[in-house]
């Protein structure tokens, strides 16, 4: 099995560009596939999750904690990752993403100090630890916050 020759499962994919009700000649007029009567043959039928009047499963169930809409994930990578760079290179988020060391920036990378450096970079990442950008720069680096 190859990328190439993946499909999906016969029959799980549908259109719904289909035209219910046109005629019994198109194969789903008269009731258009909603059967005979019942609430859920009239137009206003009840939104998805209502129960007839009991306390729907989502209001029932309690809320739970608290999500702050305006966190940020930020990617940290240790400093010894930056060994496989040159001497005297350059270092962003690019050239991170095309090492490999990031997949997924997501909002912002940081730096932190866990390891060893044993070359001059010129570090541009969002963030680095006090112990990361003493380290770079003691080699005659440079970090610098984009």
């Amino acid at each position: 099995m190859e990328l190439s020759n993946l499909r999906p499962a016969e029959g799980s994919r549908q259109s719904d560009n289909f035209r219910r009700g046109r005629g019994h000649g198109s194969g789903n007029g008269k009731t258009a596939g909603k059967g005979h009567k019942g609430q859920k043959a009239r137009s206003g039928a009840p939104r998805p999750g209502f129960e007839g009047g009991q306390m729907p499963l989502y209001r029932r169930l309690p809320k739970r904690g608290f999500k702050n809409r305006n966190t940020k994930e930020i990617v940290s990578i240790n400093i010894s990752a930056l060994e496989v760079f040159e001497n005297g290179s350059t270092v962003n988020v690019d050239t991170l993403m095309e090492q490999g060391i990031v997949k997924n920036p997501r909002d912002g990378v940081k730096i932190l100090g866990n390891g060893e450096l044993t070359k001059k970079l010129n570090v541009k990442v969002d963030a680095f630890s006090a112990s990361a950008k003493e380290k770079i720069e003691a080699l005659g680096g440079t970090a610098e916050v984009i």
